[in-house]
């Protein structure tokens, strides 16, 4: 939970690299629990690292490396995929701030025992008002609601929030007024490593878990596996994999290294979860039938690789951001 949170606080004080490394191996077994490392370690962790005061550091970090899961909230019903949109307010009341929206689609927010929340202080400002938040669960005024009947990554809540009068202190603003959008964008585009690496082992494993299956399996007095033109579809899967694998390794690379990382956060983003919905879909079909029951776990790593493409960024935005860092590149 605390991956790189500073030894003092009570973190491993490792690397970001280590955490990509973390969240792919969970993911190999469970995308779930490798989103809530996610979200902890690429967003949360980093995000009150980076920008917190000292005094918020010495309250929240030694929660989060121990007892307490945290939450982004960015999305709501109007502003998706366009996050600047937001029409959640922020006014504020001498010494503290009165929130009022709602939000969409938060992850963790069932469990979360802190909510960053990003939230407008002048909204004739437009996204320049947008500002970081702290929120405690506790605070009165905020109502998780309940939790979304998904697809896939089912182990983790995905729930609407409202906020009816929740008032914060001026201390619990993380970072400077109206930077948040900076804040939000640049998390993004860190998070979004952890996430090809969530699709990355997702895909791995359900190779690993799919490969054994079809070396056993006898069909015309052969084993599957050994029919030409299945080998030359596992060889394709094979090599997509490593090449996810690399693209996602090297943009945590750029990143650690104080690089330009953000055309290939995007393109690890996009690549590995496309592929993860790819190879997912053929260990079903090599699999046959019994890849279609719930009696093996094949189908629950297809579910879990939709959310790949749609979160954090849609393929399509990544597919944007690629292209807006090549048009200025030359």
């Amino acid at each position: 939970m605390g991956i790189e949170i500073d030894t003092k606080y009570g973190g491993t004080g490792a690397s970001f690299f280590s955490s990509i490394l973390v969240i792919e191996e969970l993911a190999k077994v469970d995308a779930s629990v490798a989103l809530v490392c996610d979200i902890q370690n690429t967003v949360i962790n980093r995000l009150i690292g980076k920008y917190g005061t000292e005094e918020q550091k010495a309250i929240y970090l030694p929660k989060l490396a121990t007892e307490q899961m945290g939450s982004f909230c960015l999305s709501e019903a109007g502003a998706g995929s366009d996050s600047f949109a937001l029409k959640t307010k922020a006014d504020k009341k001498g010494n503290y701030y009165v929130i009022n929206g709602s939000k969409m689609w938060i992850s963790n927010a069932k469990d979360a025992g802190l909510f960053v929340v990003m939230a407008n202080v002048d909204l004739t400002l437009g996204y320049k008002g947008i500002t970081c938040f702290l929120v405690d669960r506790d605070t009165e005024g905020l109502h998780i609601g309940k939790p979304e009947n998904k697809m896939g990554i089912r182990a983790t809540s995905t729930c609407p929030l409202t906020f009816e009068n929740v008032k914060v202190p001026e201390a619990s603003i993380l970072g400077q007024i109206g930077h948040g959008y900076k804040y939000a964008i640049g998390g993004l585009n860190e998070s979004r490593i952890g996430i090809a690496a969530q699709m990355l082992g997702l895909a791995q494993g359900c190779f690993d878990y799919t490969i054994p299956y079809i070396k056993e399996r006898e069909q015309f007095g052969k084993r599957i596996f050994d029919f030409q033109g299945l080998q030359h579809q596992v060889a394709h899967m094979a090599t997509q994999l490593e090449a996810a694998r690399l693209l996602t390794y090297n943009a945590a690379r750029l990143l650690e290294a104080g690089r330009p990382f953000i055309k290939e956060s995007s393109m690890a983003k996009y690549y590995a979860s496309e592929i993860a919905g790819l190879i997912t879909g053929k260990c079903i079909e090599w699999m046959g039938g019994v890849g279609y029951t719930k009696n093996y776990p094949v189908e629950k790593y297809f579910r879990d690789a939709k959310i790949g493409t749609i979160y954090e960024g849609t393929s399509n935005i990544q597919l944007n951001t690629i292209a807006k860092r090549i048009d200025s590149e030359y």
